[in-house]
């Protein structure tokens, strides 16, 4: 993406087109009736305590019955509730965004909410209109051939210039994998070596093995399974950007003849492989299309080979309600994303004939993961070592999605896992 673009990254802002996100005269008609919502508010926090302070500064407590997160919030109008309740985490972001709430700990509110998901039901998600538009609006972006490369362009080719400033030395942006117990002493890339190598030792590599990485990132997976594992490496990706570093990364190293990165969509793969490794690529995959997914590892394994995937997912007892009402990730930061059942995923799995084994979750490391990399952002924009070109708007959206998603893990109301695929030998 050319750095002298004005305003980078506003492609995500504006990803909603000022659609189903809540407010206007709506607000003041029904100022009333947010005070049920409220109490409706109160009687599903189980766990945790949120203290809100309401446009006419009255404070009210909010769940405190059980243990949990303990969260405050300012609300300036009733006008963010009308956003929850019509367009729910899409509303909720527009509304932070417009200064209309705040909190000095966003991500407590984050894991309130996903902790309590169970017991509030669906206060708080799109509903009707808005639930309906935001529904049309992600279905038009889902991941065929054509819609995979503008979906995966949008976020990965915001440049190597903006993600490089704030992620770790390996260039690795998916979830490490700290040592136990989780301590900030252990410095990231560490972690992220860790996680690479827990995935690599599940495939049970020989050297001049040929591996498959299927969405291969900035190359550090290929970097350690050639240099350490030595093997031969094959990666696919559709970001220009990743591949212009990989590539680079990879002939500095010494490991060009080992390593081969294409720019290919993973139904278009040809060849037979021995090991598959594929690292938070599938939640871009979208629901439509993860029997492809699957059936493109089957095909590529060779008999009684084995891939190792690093997915997220989300609770299988709200993935229903999850996957008809397209939320602030989906709208904003991964268009044509989709968290995974596991459930439903393990059951295409093993009919494309791929058995599940070994799973793994590690939702507590994501959690620090996103919490150092906020850290990061947060310091790379305050010693300007970012594109210019991305400006105050974009720096709140990309805080508000690391914020989000760590309220979201730390509530394990998502999860992170390692789960190992065998391809069965021929009879």
């Amino acid at each position: 993406m050319a750095s002298n673009l004005h305003n980078r990254g506003h492609h995500l802002l504006d990803a909603d087109r000022g659609f189903a996100t809540g407010a206007g005269w709506l607000s003041r008609l029904f100022a009333p009736g947010f005070r049920r919502l409220l109490d409706r508010i109160d009687a599903g926090l189980q766990t945790g305590t949120l203290i809100a302070t309401l446009p006419s500064g009255e404070r009210r407590t909010l769940g405190g019955r059980g243990p949990g997160a303990r969260a405050e919030i300012t609300l300036h109008s009733w006008r963010p509730l009308l956003r929850l309740a019509t367009s729910g985490s899409v509303g909720w972001y527009k509304a932070w965004a417009e200064g209309e709430w705040e909190s000095p700990n966003p991500v407590a509110i984050f894991e309130i909410f996903l902790a309590n998901r169970h017991s509030l039901g669906n206060t708080g998600r799109a509903k009707g209109f808005a639930r309906w538009i935001n529904a049309k609006a992600h279905k038009l972006r889902a991941n065929s051939r054509e819609g995979a490369k503008k979906n995966i362009e949008a976020h990965y080719d915001l440049g190597n210039d903006f993600y490089a400033p704030w992620l770790d030395e390996t260039m690795t942006y998916s979830s490490a994998v700290f040592a136990d117990p989780i301590a900030a002493e252990e410095p990231l890339a560490e972690a992220q070596r860790r996680k690479l190598r827990l995935l690599l030792d599940r495939l049970d590599l020989n050297p001049g093995d040929r591996l498959l990485e299927i969405g291969c990132g900035w190359g550090g997976l290929m970097e350690i399974a050639a240099a350490e594992y030595g093997v031969c490496v094959t990666g696919i990706t559709l970001s220009t950007e990743q591949k212009d570093w990989a590539d680079k990364r990879l002939a500095d190293a010494g490991l060009s003849d080992q390593c081969d990165i294409r720019l290919v969509d993973y139904r278009d793969v040809e060849g037979t492989f021995d090991a598959v490794a594929s690292v938070e690529m599938v939640e871009a995959v979208g629901q439509e299309y993860w029997p492809a997914y699957l059936r493109a590892i089957a095909g590529r394994l060779k008999p009684g080979g084995k891939a190792a995937i690093q997915l997220i997912s989300i609770d299988d007892a709200v993935f229903e309600d999850y996957a008809s009402r397209p939320d602030f990730i989906q709208t904003y930061i991964f268009p044509g994303g989709l968290l995974i059942s596991e459930s439903r995923f393990e059951a295409i799995a093993r009919e494309a004939g791929l058995s599940w084994h070994d799973r793994k979750g590690y939702h507590l490391h994501y959690a620090e993961t996103l919490r150092r990399w906020r850290e990061s952002y947060d310091a790379a924009v305050a010693e300007g070592r970012l594109p210019p070109e991305f400006d105050a708007a974009f720096h709140d959206l990309w805080r508000y999605y690391l914020m989000y998603c760590e309220g979201g893990f730390r509530a394990a109301g998502i999860d992170v896992a390692q789960v190992t695929l065998a391809k069965a030998e021929q009879e």
